[in-house]
């Protein structure tokens, strides 16, 4: 459809779309795109709009408010906005860009995860991927084709998920996170050994108390609970699928005695390891 938006030129192109329950419960969706001119003196203030935005300026560039923060925006860039706060843009000079209004599932999450590591406002070395995935979403509509909702849901996980992958060099958040990946493989590696916070945060070459911090912020877990989590996962594996005593179990998942495996076990999973064995007896599976 055409925009008949002022402050919007007539060749402006929009599309609306009502994702099915199945969709609504599963993926994520479009619910509006379009390719836009803005003309100068373009201005839009709302309170909340319920959806996520994504917009990429081709041309020009505007002036997002969003957060208490106000941010000058240029071509090349990407504005990722929760819609759901409330937000606004305009712009004296006008802005080309290709946009796309979104929700989902996990659509928060996306949103959450990708605005603390880059901002609202970023661009990426090579933009290519993502305008190619959102070109293609608006290519659904221009064509006037069948929308394939998984199709969908997969090209906007791709541009969030290549959002995601990109780590600014400048961005010291974004060290945290090659950090804690680093410290979650270790811990991975060698749960079943006698690990220590302090070695953990020595190997991040940061203060224990800062290290904590950090790393709960990144995983949702401190150092320990990440530690422990694995550790009762695997004694949870072996309990079901091998012949091992609670005893061998205790200490091949690094637990110090069986007395602080079963005490741990009994908190994660409100039984002790025996309970769940016979709960969950061997299937070969």
């Amino acid at each position: 459809m055409k925009s008949v938006e002022k402050f919007v030129a007539e060749q402006s192109d929009y599309f609306i779309y009502t994702p099915s329950r199945q969709a609504m419960e599963m993926f994520l969706y479009p619910l509006q795109c379009g390719a836009f001119t803005y003309l100068p003196g373009y201005r839009l203030t709302r309170e909340s709009f319920d959806s996520y935005l994504l917009m990429y300026i081709q041309k020009g560039e505007l002036t997002v408010a969003f957060s208490d923060r106000i941010q000058n925006v240029r071509a090349g860039s990407f504005v990722l906005l929760n819609c759901y706060k409330l937000h606004s843009y305009c712009s004296t000079s006008g802005w080309e860009c290709i946009w796309c209004h979104f929700d989902g599932v996990t659509a928060e999450a996306y949103y959450n995860s990708i605005v603390s590591r880059l901002g609202n406002v970023f661009s990426l070395p090579d933009e290519y991927p993502v305008v190619r995935k959102l070109e293609a979403i608006l290519d659904v509509f221009y064509k006037g084709a069948p929308v394939r909702e998984p199709l969908m849901s997969r090209y906007l996980t791709d541009i969030l998920t290549e959002f995601l992958l990109y780590t600014p060099s400048t961005a010291r958040d974004t060290d945290y996170t090659a950090m804690a990946e680093e410290i979650t493989s270790y811990i991975s590696e060698h749960f079943s050994e006698n690990i220590q916070v302090k070695e953990l945060a020595a190997r991040a070459n940061m203060s224990l108390y800062h290290f904590i911090r950090v790393f709960k912020k990144e995983t949702g877990f401190t150092p320990h609970e990440y530690l422990v989590n694995i550790r009762i996962a695997t004694a949870r594996y072996l309990l079901k699928n091998s012949n091992l005593t609670v005893k061998d179990i205790c200490f091949s998942t690094g637990f110090s005695s069986e007395s602080v495996f079963c005490g741990a076990f009994r908190r994660h999973q409100g039984m002790t390891p025996m309970q769940y064995r016979n709960l969950h007896p061997q299937d070969g599976s």
